[in-house]
């Protein structure tokens, strides 16, 4: 491990601008979760199992919008895609406390569709920002400061449902959450490797070097940006010229992956291959795991008579993940995101057995180790596989998965916590975690011998 790696990254302007940026519009989300559980549980007097299916249509909603922005973002550039989710933050969650349960689902999910890409802007700008050798830990310093967001924002707004003030607590979150889009906007982070190089410092970060012919489509076309949903990067290039033997303005040829299928469909899918597809899997499962999770941490301890506890356990679960997030950023070689979910997954199962707030605590921190590594893991993976143009289209595709996992982790654990108790929910979303980390490694590994055969009987005699 060399933790220098993290001092390197840091002496580079833009990027400690980019984590703080991000570190701060993260944290009225981080705390709405946690509000429109305990608002639909104490003040409209619905059950866990109704407040974990509203979370699910806000994230449906999330992994529905989060391609067709990528795809917006890149047609009318960034600050003009911002605009629509900027309007949506605000007005959707000022109405959304003061009506009723069946108002809130339509609502929520028409928030997830406009939901401000925080995430997927911040991340795809490191893969431009941050060089080769620096995005591992450039993504796990993003993970870890995302972590200590969710210290603070769970927290409040736990304390602010119980304290009756989850209608002011829901407004705040829209009217914050639309402040920093515009703070966003303002600043408009690069998200392609030629604007990159407009970006002061970057020169640095893999950026520089840009010749008069990408200058002049930077003076051009400055809206061509790429936004993923929820994460991004490069791990291949941020520079076009870095291709060796490639031409100007090609991308790296890489086996398997540039041979494009006859047919525009066809084409506009290469990017999917098996490999691709068993991340997305593990995004799933990581969502199944921290969404049930966090549903589960807040009943047992609001049935407990204990929601003030709610930011303790918490504080343990997230400051867990960010020493794994350190450890993980230090490494010389990466873990596959497989098999990091499934420790994670299989470690909260015993969650289960916790009956009271330290218990829980404690037990929150082993998984907690593994989740910064999951997320920082997969999102290198994605970058690596897929070219940077379509990573966008990609990490759309990819943030969906993750949010379609949350969105079945929060009912599954719901469900099983109005039918059994707290303890079904963390044992359900854990086993649920292994069966797609399982199913992921089938696949793909299934995929990849059907390959090796099928290249095997059409070879050469």
């Amino acid at each position: 491990m060399n933790f220098a790696l993290y001092r390197e990254l840091l002496t580079h302007r833009p990027i400690r601008r980019l984590l703080l940026v991000g570190m701060i519009a993260r944290i009225p989300h981080s705390a709405a979760g946690v509000l429109l559980t305990l608002h639909i549980v104490l003040s409209l007097g619905e059950g866990y199992a109704a407040a974990g299916t509203a979370a699910a249509i806000m994230t449906i909603g999330i992994a529905l919008g989060a391609p067709w922005r990528g795809r917006r973002v890149d047609t009318v550039g960034l600050r003009k895609a911002l605009i629509p989710s900027i309007v949506s933050e605000s007005v959707i969650w000022s109405v959304v406390p003061y009506v009723s349960y069946q108002w809130i689902l339509p609502l929520v999910f028409i928030g997830g569709l406009f939901t401000l890409p925080i995430f997927s802007v911040i991340r795809q700008s490191l893969g431009v920002l941050a060089d080769t050798e620096q995005r591992r830990t450039a993504y796990a310093l993003d993970s870890i400061t995302t972590e200590v967001v969710f210290m603070i924002g769970p927290a409040v707004g736990a304390v602010a449902a119980t304290a009756g003030l989850s209608t002011a607590g829901l407004t705040i979150v829209g009217v914050s959450t639309s402040l920093a889009g515009l703070f966003l906007l303002w600043f408009n982070p690069p998200t392609r490797s030629a604007q990159g190089g407009l970006a002061e410092e970057s020169g640095a970060h893999g950026a520089a070097g840009i010749d008069a012919a990408d200058a002049a489509l930077v003076a051009t076309a400055p809206a061509q940006l790429h936004d993923p949903a929820d994460v991004g990067g490069s791990a291949l290039t941020p520079s076009r010229h870095r291709s060796g033997g490639e031409g100007a303005g090609e991308s790296p040829r890489v086996p398997g992956r540039d041979e494009q299928p006859p047919g525009r469909l066809a084409r506009s899918l290469a990017w999917f291959t098996a490999a691709v597809a068993a991340v997305f899997a593990v995004a799933a499962g990581s969502g199944v795991v921290l969404s049930g999770t966090d549903v589960g941490i807040v009943a047992l301890l609001e049935r407990g008579g204990r929601q003030a506890d709610i930011g303790i356990v918490f504080f343990f679960w997230c400051a867990a993940s960010v020493v794994g997030g350190v450890l993980y950023g230090a490494m010389h070689r990466p873990l596959p995101p497989a098999i990091l979910l499934f420790g994670m997954a299989a470690l909260t199962v015993p969650m289960g057995f916790a009956h009271d707030t330290w218990t829980v605590a404690l037990l929150s921190v082993l998984p907690g180790l593994l989740c910064a590594p999951v997320l920082s893991a997969a999102s290198e993976k994605v970058a690596e596989l897929v070219d940077e143009d379509r990573r966008g289209e990609a990490m759309g595709w990819y943030g969906s998965a993750l949010t379609a996992g949350v969105a079945l982790g929060s009912p599954l654990a719901g469900v099983f916590i109005d039918a059994v108790g707290p303890w079904g929910g963390f044992v359900s979303v854990g086993a649920g975690g292994v069966v797609l980390c399982l199913a992921a490694v089938a696949f793909h590994r299934g995929r990849h011998s059907g390959k090796k055969e099928g290249r095997a009987m059409t070879g050469p005699a």
